[in-house]
């Protein structure tokens, strides 16, 4: 397997790390990630203004990327910096629409899936789709991620055959509660009360379920990222942190812990990397599964090790690993939890 990064996918790299350290810091991040509309449209602009979201559509569709390794190269920027900007529901859209033009323009999608009973299988949904005078969805769907601040809805329902298929919903068409999650970033719940719709996809289960381990995947790379800024984090302060006249870091069961963190993270990459170059084959489901199940065990153990050994620090607000930890955990629960992507790996997807 080719390690190697491509050209155009380190420049992509370097572009948008180069953009989110100029323009995203810390403090700016905090300070519009927890208050509406829980993200910055002004940096949304400008992402689009830089073509960011063009890495998220194939070629064949107009875009410069969409494959498996472009998606990791931009979330794991994304995980670095900890970005809020909802950039999750452009890519689980333009992996389902067949003219994705306005999502590289910066048109705001958000996908609706999950409902309170059926949290992460798309089988189980309750949503409705009646024909009449046009399609009209009515149900609700649960913690929509980027539901506030988008423009378009690509929602999931049953038609009166039970088969699960694909409907755009203008966003303004429905009723959203929009709220900030616990790592900041939009997300939202979306009611729907016979609201228009357009069938965008009839039968939609092999696309749908197709989108979600993009999703995974892109997930699992910013948790990568993420993990990589908490590991260089805790290693600063473990060689700057005194406690009987030496670093905190020359105490050996604090090293031994440390090391083991490092291997968690490699492993993550590695599987990272199979599942990325799975992508678009056959094995790419059962390649997105196993890497959401293991990202999501070694994000929380790197969470709660991390914060462990910097102690009362580690949880303050002001402190940037506080943030990074939180995160760490919400990407467990997003798309799959680690239990559920076993169950999946159990029963042979």
């Amino acid at each position: 397997m080719n390690f190697e990064i491509t050209d155009d996918r380190r420049m992509l790299a370097e572009t948008l790390q180069r953009f989110l350290a100029d323009t995203y810091p810390f403090e700016h991040r905090t300070a519009v990630a927890y208050d509406a509309p829980f993200h910055d449209p002004a940096k949304w602009a400008e992402l689009a203004d830089l073509g960011i979201f063009y890495a998220l559509v194939t070629e064949e569709q107009g875009g410069m990327g969409g494959r498996g390794f472009d998606i990791v190269t931009l979330f794991e920027e994304l995980g670095r910096a900890l970005c809020p900007e909802p950039i999750l529901g452009q890519l689980l859209a333009a992996s389902l629409l067949n003219a994705p033009e306005p999502l590289m323009d910066g048109t705001r999608y958000a996908l609706a899936v999950s409902e309170l009973d059926a949290p992460y299988d798309p089988d189980d949904i309750t949503t409705t789709a009646d024909e009449r005078d046009g399609w009209r969805l009515t149900g609700r769907k649960t913690v929509v991620y980027g539901a506030p601040a988008a423009e378009v809805l690509l929602v999931a329902a049953k038609g009166p055959d039970q088969v699960l298929s694909l409907f755009r919903v203008a966003a303004k068409d429905a009723e959203i509660i929009g709220y900030a999650m616990i790592d900041g970033g939009p997300a939202g719940e979306v009611f729907l009360e016979d609201t228009p719709a357009k069938l965008v996809t009839k039968d939609a289960g092999p696309a749908l379920q197709n989108a979600l381990d993009l999703g995974a995947l892109a997930l699992c790379a910013e948790a990568l990222g993420a993990m990589e800024v908490v590991q260089a984090t805790l290693i600063d302060y473990l060689s700057t942190r005194k406690q009987f006249g030496q670093p905190i870091g020359a105490f050996q069961v604090l090293q031994h812990r440390t090391i083991d963190l490092a291997i968690e993270i490699e492993q993550a990459r590695s599987i990272v990397i199979l599942a990325a170059s799975a992508e678009g084959g056959s094995e790419f489901p059962k390649r997105a599964a196993q890497a959401k199940h293991l990202v999501g065990k070694i994000a929380r153990q790197v969470s709660e090790e991390v914060i462990q050994m910097h102690g009362g620090i580690g949880l303050t607000w002001e402190y940037p690993l506080s943030h990074y930890a939180k995160r760490l955990v919400m990407i467990d629960h997003q798309l799959g939890d680690t239990d559920h992507h076993l169950e999946r790996l159990m029963d042979g997807l």
